[in-house]
């Protein structure tokens, strides 16, 4: 599997933030059921990452500041960031302020990701639990 399961679980929660935020074809669907099934869709997501995280990564506890986020919560979020800045793109001009500011989250989210997966490697953070 090319880019391993975090890549594949990350495109189908931003595939899923994509129908919630931007809809297919210029529609979104509001309807609550469909908005429930996406957001219990991500939950399971989330917690399959988590998973994934639990079982591949040790995790030192010793020392180690706590972090307020697990990683499938932190992925879920730079999902939803990404499809904002790339409908963003598409769908305003170069100048305007809303577009860089949409790409100036989804890279601080980006550091800040890097950050902590270099820190839960170092030991120096540890994931939450639940």
């Amino acid at each position: 599997m090319v880019g391993g399961p975090l890549l594949w679980f990350a495109r189908d929660l931003a595939v899923l933030h994509e129908k919630r935020i931007v809809g297919r074809g210029g529609f979104v669907d509001t309807d609550p059921v469909v908005m429930r099934e996406i957001d219990c869709r991500r939950a399971e997501l989330v917690l399959a990452i988590d998973d994934w995280v639990h079982r591949g990564v040790p995790q030192h506890r010793l020392g180690a500041t706590l972090h307020t986020e697990t990683i499938g919560a932190v992925i879920d979020r730079l999902a939803e960031s990404s499809v904002r800045a790339h409908h963003a793109l598409m769908t305003m001009p170069a100048n305007d302020e809303m577009l860089h500011c949409a790409w100036h989250h989804l890279a601080e989210l980006a550091d800040a990701y890097d950050d902590l997966v270099r820190d839960v490697i170092a030991g120096r953070r540890r994931l939450p639990e639940w």
